[in-house]
């Protein structure tokens, strides 16, 4: 009976109806039309200026504010002595890796982190771990921390989501057990990264790799004289860079990175860097880390990293050579090359960077 009062053309309207508003909803639509404006309503707890009070924190003072949010790691791990055996380092190379993860990691130390690429540029390398709920593991970490003493493992669960707690706990160890470089480069142990290529970026950020491509420049010629461990940055100039993008959130519910309207209500993120492969400047890591203080946890790392910088007031340096995506490879090809994605398999990563260093490259 109401089929037929409704009629069978007027029920196909009402079930494609309701198919295209499933649609429009499980595509986040309806969440896009509710979300606020970020460049004039943004407000991230801590809401207010929290520049004085991070000096404060740094100064060992108690600060006017109490904090809001707090970074408690335990570590298994410390590798204390990784950095005091020299008075200046140049580099750091924090390496974000699985603990399962112990073919990448030994394919690092053999290619580019290697600590004694260059006899007169101090750089160090470290991995950063976080638990499994494996006895194997367990053991298997311990005996190679025994053997390389490279490993910085603490007590949070190792997994995606948690990869902010693996970034604070990288910048925490930093600040606490090694705040005597120049430069902190965060990698994930799937990248592979020219450390020449670095050192010469680090040279000249705004500038690279122009000046390396025109030797004629007087740039290039004042920079080239210098040694890799030059730079030409004020010691307190605060760089964060890398391949920065400036998105919006992914509001639909089937996507891995969704996040709702009560998460994060604005249309677009922070400008962020992605945290496949960035760099930081010893006073921009430390700001960002006093500035974790007073702002709220986010689960995705670079988001978070962006919002640190954003309250910290770091305009974070974009370099189209941090690819974070595999580039296309070939041997001539990587001659400026910072780094790039996807290079998981060890072989492959140890034979590649073979093949850049004879070339002069990497």
């Amino acid at each position: 009976m109401l089929k037929m009062m409704i009629g069978p053309r007027r029920i196909r309207r009402i079930v494609f109806a309701i198919f295209i508003f499933s649609v429009l909803y499980i595509f986040g639509v309806f969440h896009h039309i509710f979300e606020t404006d970020f460049y004039t309503n943004f407000h991230y707890p801590y809401d207010g200026d929290i520049e004085y009070l991070t000096q404060q924190l740094k100064a060992g003072e108690p600060p006017d504010v109490l904090p809001i949010n707090f970074y408690h790691f335990e570590y298994n791990k410390k590798c204390v002595s990784k950095c005091s055996n020299v008075k200046q380092l140049r580099l750091v190379y924090i390496i974000k890796s699985a603990p399962e993860n112990f073919d990448r990691r030994i394919g690092i130390r053999n290619s580019w982190g290697y600590e004694r690429r260059f006899s007169d540029v101090e750089i160090r390398t470290v991995f950063l771990v976080g638990e499994r709920n494996s006895k194997i593991l367990k053991e298997s970490l311990k005996q190679e921390y025994s053997q390389f003493h490279d490993i910085v493992h603490a007590n949070f669960t190792d997994s995606y989501y948690n990869n902010t707690y693996k970034t604070m706990m990288g910048l925490q160890w930093a600040v606490r057990y090694c705040p005597n470089s120049q430069y902190y480069m965060f990698v994930d142990d799937d990248y592979y990264v020219s450390t020449k290529n670095v050192l010469r970026y680090l040279k000249h950020p705004t500038k690279y790799p122009e000046y390396v491509k025109n030797p004629l420049s007087g740039v290039s010629q004042l920079l080239n004289r210098k040694p890799l461990a030059y730079n030409d940055l004020d010691e307190d100039e605060r760089l964060y860079t890398g391949y920065v993008f400036q998105s919006s959130p992914h509001r639909h519910f089937t996507s891995k990175w969704y996040v709702s309207l009560s998460e994060y209500p604005y249309h677009m993120w922070p400008p962020y860097v992605t945290a496949g492969a960035y760099i930081l400047s010893k006073s921009a890591l430390i700001d960002m880390y006093y500035s974790s203080f007073y702002v709220k946890h986010f689960r995705f790392d670079d988001i978070y990293l962006g919002l640190l910088a954003y309250k910290a007031k770091i305009n974070p340096l974009h370099c189209d050579e941090f690819y974070f995506y595999k580039k296309v490879y070939s041997k001539f090809g990587f001659n400026f090359t910072v780094a790039t994605h996807g290079y998981g398999d060890a072989k492959e990563l140890v034979h590649m960077w073979n093949e850049q260093r004879s070339l002069g490259f990497a």
